[in-house]
């Protein structure tokens, strides 16, 4: 397997994911969505919302790889962040049609995306505006990886909460995706 191959797989594991957190979520009242929990981005809601943010300004970012993914160009249409605990989505529904657009744009550019551009230095600014640069591949590498140490953080007040999200394992999805060949 190719790395390429690993982040097209990340992809579908974040989608896939996403799709179970929205699951698990909606059998809960708004209040207990909001409900500060003392978790670093409070709630539920802001831990989703905190994703949200990320996923926005690293796909912002990656739009500028030499490449110029064409599957990223929806998302300079999207507001800045101006704060990582910014609240993008206010309710649930909206959270979801906004993780979804983001989801499937996150698949169109995994799959546009070819090996060769994983080496490739980018450079772009912190939110406090500091300059910095990554390799391409690192950069992908930390967006798969902030995105699974989130939902972790969000399955355990979910959890808390009495509401089992399920296999939360990547082999879980690996197994399913070859039981259907």
């Amino acid at each position: 397997m190719y790395i390429i191959d690993h982040v097209r797989l990340l992809a579908r594991y974040n989608q896939w994911m996403n799709g179970k957190l929205y699951v698990a979520c909606r059998g809960l009242s708004e209040e207990s969505l909001q409900r500060d929990r003392k978790a670093f981005f409070a709630s539920i809601s802001g831990t989703l919302n905190h994703l949200l943010v990320a996923d926005v300004l690293w796909l912002k970012r990656f739009h500028f790889h030499p490449r110029g993914f064409i599957s990223l160009q929806a998302v300079t249409a999207l507001a800045n962040p101006v704060s990582l605990d910014q609240i993008m989505a206010p309710s649930l529904p909206e959270w979801q049609a906004m993780r979804e657009r983001l989801d499937e744009m996150i698949m169109n550019w995994s799959s546009e995306m070819v090996e060769q551009d994983l080496d490739v230095v980018l450079e772009y600014r912190s939110m406090s505006g500091e300059a910095r640069e990554n390799t391409f591949g690192d950069l992908v590498l930390h967006l798969f990886n902030h995105q699974t140490h989130h939902r972790g953080q969000v399955t355990t007040l979910l959890s808390q909460e009495g509401v089992d999200v399920g296999s939360t394992d990547l082999l879980a999805l690996m197994s399913s995706e070859r039981s259907m060949k």
